[in-house]
């Protein structure tokens, strides 16, 4: 491996240039067990979201809006559904004009003792792939948020610093710091401290209830990456992780850097708050995708200049159609995708994503329900995320009697009420179940 190399700019670099001297690299490898079961045959970045996008596609639309245009995922749990929806959405980039997606599954490359241990090993494991491509800089992405975001800008802002590794950072209630890294810094952005999930989170100078928060979002120089990948291999104990190790190293060597989301952020036109969800409970789950069927969402995915890029099956348009009384399908504040049916049913406050075929006499409401599900005729649906090709029988309730919803299917805290095939299964056979 190369020794880090010093160089200086004397000169302006506009961002067309610095994005062809740059990898993305996302890591998609995470199980987001706070999902409960949405996750038991995929991995988190793979999961649905917004009528007819996966978690994923957000970093990855934001990499091609930004100009970026090498790009590989690092995968490793439950990967099937996430590789098959990269292969049928993602291959339009062309290597002739050096554009890639490359997956990087885990494949024990360094040694056959191990899968990736951790987020830093995982890139290390790749180091051979990643550095052919002889990139000047590397921007290293979590694959499992969804948000809108110009990487061009915060590239140019790390490059112009001088910073070896510039760390996106977004402002959180000091209540809630304790799930993120959280970082301390002085007036010129340099962040002088970063402790990963602390149980007293330091907050930001002036504030006494506001925490700066990391985004898992960090663009370093390509040779000082390297060096410190290699550091870290050998030092017994470590957990080998961006956030547990390799950013506190960068903080202790003074050579990282704070970006603000607020300066990169892509807002909805308009203005509004910048926008960037961890989806990683039901709760929030099902609050993010029902604000996006909202009269005036926080989330604009109607952009033309930034839109979200994904695979999409060629499907017929959404139909509503009467029952045999001659009652009409209604859809209130209502996302509805391709290839749905509503039949004489009222759909008020939720998301269907494709095939959902919702039969007579029912009534959905603040309901997420992902492909392919089949609502059977008066069935009552409420604050619900139904998992992809669920069948739910004739007259069943769900939403209403929180006791019988827990003994039944998954029910949050917040009580939104998680349903799968195999819960709908041991319904139907219990004596199998047992």
């Amino acid at each position: 491996m190369k020794t880090e190399a010093t160089s200086s700019i004397d000169r302006p670099v506009h961002s067309a240039q610095l994005v062809r001297k740059t990898i993305a690299l996302v890591l998609a490898g995470g199980r987001g067990s706070r999902l409960k079961q949405l996750t038991d045959s995929r991995a988190k970045p793979a999961v649905y979201f917004g009528g007819k996008f996966r978690i994923i596609d957000f970093a990855l639309s934001n990499c091609i809006n930004s100009g970026i245009r090498r790009i590989g995922v690092i995968t490793q749990y439950k990967s099937h559904s996430l590789l098959r929806h990269l292969q049928r959405g993602w291959s339009f980039l062309r290597g002739e004009m050096s554009e890639m997606l490359d997956l990087m599954p885990a494949q024990q490359r360094i040694d056959e003792e191990h899968w990736y241990r951790g987020t830093a090993d995982a890139v290390y494991q790749n180091l051979d792939i990643i550095a052919s491509g002889k990139p000047e800089y590397i921007v290293v992405l979590a694959g499992d948020h969804v948000y809108k975001m110009d990487y061009s800008i915060m590239l140019r802002d790390h490059v112009s610093s001088g910073a070896g590794c510039t760390v996106g950072c977004i402002e959180v209630p000091k209540a809630e710091a304790s799930a993120f890294g959280v970082m301390a810094v002085d007036g010129e952005r340099r962040v002088t401290s970063f402790v990963e999930k602390p149980a007293d989170p330091p907050t930001m100078p002036g504030s006494t209830d506001t925490s700066l928060a990391s985004m898992g979002i960090y663009i370093f120089n390509a040779q000082y990456l390297y060096r410190l990948l290699e550091e870290e291999m050998d030092k017994p104990g470590s957990s080998l992780d961006f956030g547990k190790d390799i950013i506190p190293r960068t903080v202790e060597e003074g050579r990282a850097l704070a970006h603000p989301f607020s300066m990169s952020c892509v807002r909805n036109r308009g203005g509004g708050q910048a926008y960037w969800r961890d989806v990683g409970t039901l709760d929030a789950f099902h609050a993010a995708n029902l604000d996006l069927a909202s009269i005036a969402p926080e989330l604009d995915i109607y952009d033309d200049d930034w839109p979200i890029w994904t695979y999409q099956r060629q499907l017929p348009p959404a139909k509503f159609i009467p029952d045999h009384e001659g009652k009409h399908g209604l859809a209130v504040n209502t996302m509805v995708s391709g290839g749905c049916i509503v039949s004489g049913s009222q759909v008020i406050n939720s998301v269907l994503f494709s095939n959902v075929r919702i039969h007579s006499f029912c009534r959905v409401e603040d309901a997420v329900i992902l492909p392919g599900v089949t609502v059977g005729r008066g069935a009552v649906l409420k604050r619900v995320v139904i998992d992809r090709g669920c069948e739910i029988p004739p007259g069943m309730v769900i939403g209403e009697d929180a006791e019988a919803d827990a003994a039944r299917f998954e029910r949050s805290e917040g009580g939104v009420v998680l349903v799968t095939g195999e819960m709908l299964a041991r319904l139907a056979n219990p004596v199998r179940a047992a």
